[in-house]
């Protein structure tokens, strides 16, 4: 046998690796031989959730409902007449406000001492953040339109520290107090408005009136002094004729006279008396003269005609001449003192006779009886209060121990495969590697 022959092959020995294939008893093997490792880890883990779930803080949740309010409970506000509100508005503002960062801050500011648990640093930075988490607005689903599931609720969730039930109410009477006294304010403004609206009109009903009622006068006044000075216009042309006519008849009579003395006529005569002469008649004679025209004046002798135009020349005035001056006189009199003006300016209370402000004196008077006080306004019906409820809401003790036993089990088991790949990977190199060792050993022996 030759040296070559007798050395053993120098090429190194095929391992061969399937990392595809998995040996599912290896791998139980590997598990159960770290199961120390895997019961560790399991409890280590069940141990935290244990602590947690008996360290952390519970947390309660509970919640209150609010439906709309019946008609009769909005009556006396809607009897008003200057202000209406149907139920469903009214719980629509209630809702509104329920929501609203500015009732929750109000109640904080007046309960504090409600609030002391939250957090035990900056307590208004602890209630910043407990509005915003801690608050929800429940309401109905906007697919059913069935009026019997109108409503509003809000849902608060509190820890353990604080008494969460009466910080919902509260802010449930806040919100409806808040919105009482909006609908107080609102009522009282319109009444206001509507009263100083009244003022105004009544004062240009007023002014309005004393303008008429001066018009009325002035044109009263401008009446009379018109009619006065037609009236002295009418009297001073009477008496202009009245004394034309007195001077006329002097005239007349002393023509008349005139004739008279020329005819020798001195006693009242007639023309056939006259014509008779001085003749003496026999017995009682009666004469009756008929003349077609005026009887001549002169005949009245001179003693007759002299008489009446001394009487004539004496005269004053000539007024009673004409009984037109006598009524003259009493217009004119009549117009010294107009008794229209004289009660217009003498009235007392204008009002009474201004028909426009009947109907607003009335109104007026309404308004004013109003009853304004809303304290006793039913806004909304609490269908159900928040209660303090029996059992949290959270840490749920049983399921956090059951995670932590089934996390930590599973925790462990990955931790003890990944430890079985590594030692595995570990023991093969190392194999590998005092083959390949032995082989140069025996190449060089």
């Amino acid at each position: 046998m030759s040296h070559a022959e007798s050395l053993p092959s120098s090429r190194p020995i095929p391992v061969s690796y399937n990392t595809q294939a998995i040996d599912l008893g290896e791998l139980f093997t590997t598990l159960w031989r770290q199961k120390y490792l895997i019961a560790g880890i399991a409890l280590a883990v069940t141990a935290m959730a244990a602590v947690y779930a008996f360290t952390a803080t519970p947390q309660y949740r509970t919640k209150t409902f609010l439906r709309p309010p019946s008609i009769k409970d909005l009556d006396a506000l809607n009897q008003t007449g200057v202000y209406t509100l149907n139920p469903e508005e009214s719980l629509r503002r209630v809702g509104a406000a329920l929501n609203s960062y500015e009732v929750h801050k109000s109640y904080f500011d007046k309960h504090q001492e409600q609030f002391s648990g939250i957090d035990s640093g900056d307590l208004k930075q602890a209630f910043e953040r407990f509005n915003s988490e801690a608050f929800r607005v429940i309401q109905p689903s906007t697919k059913i339109g069935d009026n019997l599931t109108t409503f509003v609720g809000l849902e608060i969730t509190y820890p353990e520290t604080v008494e969460g039930h009466l910080i919902l109410n509260g802010i449930v009477q806040e919100a409806i107090n808040s919105e009482r006294k909006q609908i107080q304010d609102d009522l009282n403004s319109v009444i206001d408005n509507s009263l100083n609206t009244l003022e105004r009109k009544m004062g240009i009903a007023r002014a309005s009136y004393e303008a008429d009622k001066d018009s009325t006068i002035a044109k009263i006044s401008e009446s009379d002094v018109l009619k006065r000075a037609q009236l002295q216009d009418e009297l001073r042309a009477v008496r202009t004729e009245l004394r034309d006519r007195r001077e006329s008849r002097i005239t007349q009579l002393n023509e008349s006279i005139h004739i008279a003395r020329e005819l020798g006529i001195v006693k009242p005569t007639t023309p056939t008396a006259m014509g008779q002469g001085n003749g003496v008649s026999q017995g009682n004679v009666f004469r009756a003269e008929v003349f077609n025209e005026q009887f001549p004046l002169h005949f009245m002798g001179t003693e007759a005609l002299g008489a009446e135009r001394n009487a004539l020349l004496a005269r004053k005035s000539d007024d009673h001449a004409s009984p037109r001056i006598s009524e003259i006189k009493k217009e004119l009199q009549l117009l010294d003192q107009n008794r229209q003006i004289e009660r217009l300016k003498s009235r007392k209370n204008d009002d009474l006779f201004l028909n426009t402000l009947v109907d607003m004196r009335a109104e007026k008077t309404r308004l004013e009886h109003i009853n304004r006080d809303l304290s006793e306004l039913v806004l909304v019906k609490v269908d159900q209060q928040a209660i303090k409820p029996n059992q949290p809401i959270k840490p749920n003790k049983l399921l956090i121990l059951i995670l932590g036993i089934f996390g930590g089990g599973v925790l462990g088991i990955f931790v003890a495969l990944i430890r079985g790949i590594v030692l595995n990977r570990s023991a093969s190199h190392y194999e590998l590697s005092t083959g390949k060792v032995l082989i140069g050993q025996s190449t060089i022996q």
